[in-house]
């Protein structure tokens, strides 16, 4: 499955209003390590098909501000959400995004 990359808080919006699980990243460019954990949602998504997305936090700065202020979160890059029916479930950040973590949190 593709990952739309959102530009626009009208594309979040959209995204976050949309029914059942999805998994919103929020990724620097700049970062190895969001580049590690990136390669690691990557990976999660070759053998799970699940609606996703990825917020670039200095490119797209409104946008990745909005997910803090929208869900009580402080921002954290990388930083991973799980969300479902437009509530976070699950999110965690840096080191902690691995493929094994998403799959635990899609699973459960």
């Amino acid at each position: 499955m593709s990952v739309n990359q959102l530009h626009s808080l009208e594309e979040l919006d959209q995204f976050v209003s949309e029914t059942g699980k999805r998994l919103l990243f929020k990724h620097s460019t700049v970062c190895p390590i969001s580049t590690t954990a990136y390669e690691e949602f990557q990976a999660f998504l070759r053998e799970q098909d699940v609606p996703s997305a990825v917020i670039l936090v200095r490119e797209d700065r409104p946008v990745s501000n909005a997910v803090a202020e929208r869900f009580a979160i402080t921002h954290e890059s990388p930083q991973i959400f799980l969300l479902e029916d437009g509530q976070v479930k699950w999110h965690t950040s840096h080191w902690k995004i691995t493929k094994a973590a998403i799959a635990e949190a899609i699973n459960g």
